[in-house]
């Protein structure tokens, strides 16, 4: 799975203005840093795709520490989004591990499919209001 989404997902990400390394990536983007982070399920077959933002000095832990813009990750942000998600709070995995008739394509190659037009849209949307809060 990880193959491909650094084959499909990650060139997206790289051409909409995202540096970072597999698998924690953020965009400058004026006032904000867009985060997003991807976390696989520990028994396997499943992942997450966190976002979230940050002001540009970077994230305030709730003990007082900040987090410099250029080492932040979702992780570190108290408000995400996972893609997929109905909203804030609410739960989606992505799911490769399911096997029917229904999936006549690789459940790798379906899945990645299916998260570019998350970025597209609910990314970008949860992005823009975010940046409204600082």
């Amino acid at each position: 799975m990880i193959a491909v989404l650094k084959n499909r997902v990650v060139p997206r990400l790289r051409k909409s203005g995202f540096s970072g390394r597999f698998p924690h990536f953020r965009r400058y983007a004026g006032e904000s840093v867009h985060l997003l982070t991807f976390q696989f399920d520990r028994r396997g077959g499943g992942f997450v795709v966190e976002v979230a933002a940050c002001p540009a000095a970077g994230a305030r832990m709730h003990w007082g520490e900040t987090v410099p813009a250029e080492k932040v990750t979702a992780h570190d942000v108290q408000h995400r989004l996972r893609l997929g998600a109905d909203g804030p709070g609410a739960d989606h995995w992505s799911r490769y591990d399911t096997k029917g008739i229904f999936f006549w394509r690789d459940p790798c190659h379906r899945v990645a499919d299916e998260l570019l037009p998350l970025l597209d849209g609910q990314a970008e949307q949860y992005w823009r209001k975010e940046a409204a809060r600082w």
